[in-house]
């Protein structure tokens, strides 16, 4: 059995490269598989591979002081989904191209707990008595593959056409509380700090995202599967996938 894993962190990183390579000569020497993204801004996770060699790496990785507090979403999967290990330095771990939308110098946009926004669904308000309403950001493909119940859902191919894609919704969000979601947390964290500063003081982001909805919760609320970056394809709520092949 595989274990995969997803997981963000944002952290001040003064060399990425450096950082990268040496990430990359630590998975590699443990038979890691998937992808390593490095940005001054933090790092970006998607592994996979033996379940102690996974968790060797993660713990290793939590000895540096600045990583100390990594968050892990963890699946498996009966085959490998990555055909092989990369590394990537970029300048952000996702590409936004708005300014100060990572929690560097500034507090983590406020957030919502998977099963306190599965009761709010439950209960049909939140619990100061406001509707509420699922913010998706993510792009059309992955949408296709599943997404909340009655959630909001942009024409976007990319997640720096959201701005413009959730213009014309602005007004008919002011009276609810947004909940804005993703896959593990990370577009979802940066949109809702981008609508924070832009005059959407009603947003939180799910915490974990998709995946740690599924992993506290299951599938209330929730329609189809949550699409991943890798040949399992998608993870259906009790995290299998729909779809994995062997890969040499």
């Amino acid at each position: 059995m595989i274990l995969n894993i997803a997981a963000y962190h944002f952290v001040r990183i003064d060399a990425p490269r450096a950082l990268a390579d040496a990430l990359y000569a630590r998975a590699d020497a443990a038979g890691l598989r998937g992808t390593i993204l490095v940005a001054p801004e933090g790092l970006n996770l998607f592994l996979a591979g033996a379940s102690d060699a996974l968790v060797g790496f993660l713990d290793t990785l939590r000895e540096d002081a600045r990583f100390a507090g990594l968050q892990v979403k963890e699946s498996h999967s009966e085959a490998m989904p990555f055909g092989r290990l990369k590394a990537k330095v970029k300048a952000e771990i996702i590409t936004f191209r708005h300014a100060g939308t990572a929690p560097l110098d500034r507090p983590r946009a406020p957030a919502v707990a998977p099963r306190d926004l599965a009761r709010w669904l439950d209960q049909g308000h939140d619990d100061a008595g406001r509707p509420v309403v699922l913010l998706d950001t993510r792009n059309e493909e992955e949408v296709g593959h599943g997404s909340f119940a009655g959630a909001l859902t942009l024409p976007i191919t990319d997640f720096t056409q959201l701005p413009d894609a959730l213009a014309p919704h602005r007004p008919a969000l002011a009276e609810a509380t947004v909940v804005s979601f993703c896959t593990g947390g990370v577009r979802c964290e940066k949109a809702a700090l981008w609508m924070h500063d832009t005059g959407m003081d009603n947003v939180l982001q799910l915490e974990g995202g998709i995946l740690g909805y599924f992993e506290h919760v299951g599938g209330r609320h929730y329609d189809g599967a949550c699409f991943v970056f890798d040949d399992r394809v998608a993870l259906r709520p009790d995290l299998s996938p729909i779809a994995a092949s062997a890969q040499d």
